[in-house]
């Protein structure tokens, strides 16, 4: 069976190397053709013996998921469609900015946890994605941006907030969060490798000990029968838990703080009542609150806050003496902004008939 190679993480490429009688510095030759220069064709590695790229030629191969769409907005912001098999494709974006760029991951096919106000959620879910579809999603932007050889990297910080719920994919994300932060691939610092959940409190403190990197929260609310119904998992894990787990992270996490994320929807979680429930809810937790007005997609049912709201609400936490940003909205003119990635999913969950069904009545 051919393997592909971008599944392993620097452990796997060592294993593998054993069983082909190679030696642990083949591992790492391997990793730097493959995730530092980009490299998919086994006879372009010229510093690996003649024999053995013969030998890779037959037995393993170099697969990223295949580019169905790619699309560029005004602004910069590039979207690639991603296809992961033939039933399912995902999403990936790229953000440019003055000093940086972001690249915004996809881990599923869909996702189960049906947030209300993600059009993601709306899709419904398949399937977790594989090491390779994961970690292929940031070596193919590296290779189609024109990293290379001797070529500076376009991609200074990596987000897991694209398609799914990274920590219900735990193992494998993991992993390709391992290649990220790998000096012999991509080199990345635990701060610009960024992982946001709804809130697996159990997979919350799994993270803390196996691959700490900055951590996201997605908030939405600032009571648990407001987050009930937006964000369905607080049934699960309550914000008591939630916050409880964002303080233990910190413990290892290589920010002094965590970022909470909150969607800014009109009428529904806006108000200066809200505010002020947040401002206490979070006093005790270390964080950073970054707003972000909501970017609609079709039959959404929600509108974004208005612009004085978002200030009104941000003036409020501030006065609370807490740390807020407001997300500016960047790729919404090609469903590229937060909250818009939908890819295409063989839904599984059935959810869309359900909508259907249950809207006809």
């Amino acid at each position: 069976m051919t393997a592909n190679l971008l599944e392993f993480e620097k452990h796997g490429f060592v294993q593998y190397c054993a069983e082909l009688g190679e030696k642990p510095f083949r591992a790492r030759q391997l990793m730097h053709w493959i995730h530092q220069s980009g490299v998919d064709d086994f006879a372009a590695m010229t510093d690996i013996s003649k024999p053995l790229r013969e030998r890779l030629k037959t037995t393993a191969e170099i697969r990223a998921p295949r580019v169905v769409r790619d699309t560029t907005a005004a602004d910069g912001t590039r979207k690639w469609l991603l296809e992961v098999d033939a039933g399912n494709a995902v999403d990936a974006v790229f953000i440019p900015e003055r000093f940086r760029g972001t690249l915004c991951i996809s881990s599923q096919a869909g996702c189960a946890l049906a947030c209300t106000f993600c059009s993601t959620g709306r899709q419904g879910f398949n399937r977790n994605l594989t090491v390779a579809e994961i970690i292929g999603q940031l070596w193919w932007a590296n290779k189609c941006l024109g990293r290379g050889v001797c070529v500076e990297r376009p991609i200074s910080n990596v987000v897991m907030m694209g398609m799914g719920e990274p920590l219900a994919n735990f193992d494998n994300v993991v992993a390709a969060m391992q290649l990220m932060l790998d000096d012999d691939a991509y080199g990345l610092s635990r701060r610009r490798v960024t992982l946001s959940t709804s809130g697996l409190v159990p997979a919350i403190d799994r993270l803390r000990e196996a691959c700490p990197v900055a951590l996201a929260v997605s908030l939405h609310a600032p009571t648990d029968a407001l987050r009930d119904e937006l964000v369905p998992i607080n049934r699960k894990y309550p914000l008591k838990e939630l916050l409880a787990a964002c303080v233990r992270y910190i413990e290892r996490a290589p920010r002094d703080f965590v970022t909470f994320e909150y969607v800014m929807l009109d009428g529904v979680n806006d108000t200066v009542a809200h505010a002020r429930q947040l401002a206490k809810l979070v006093r005790s937790v270390p964080c950073k609150i970054n707003l972000i007005p909501f970017n609609p997609f079709p039959d959404s049912g929600y509108r974004r806050s208005g612009a004085d709201a978002i200030a009104r609400f941000r003036d409020l936490l501030m006065q609370a003496e807490l740390t807020v940003t407001v997300r500016r909205t960047r790729g919404d003119a090609i469903d590229a902004a937060c909250g818009q990635l939908a890819g295409q999913v063989q839904d599984k969950t059935r959810r869309r008939e359900q909508r259907v069904a249950a809207a006809i009545g």
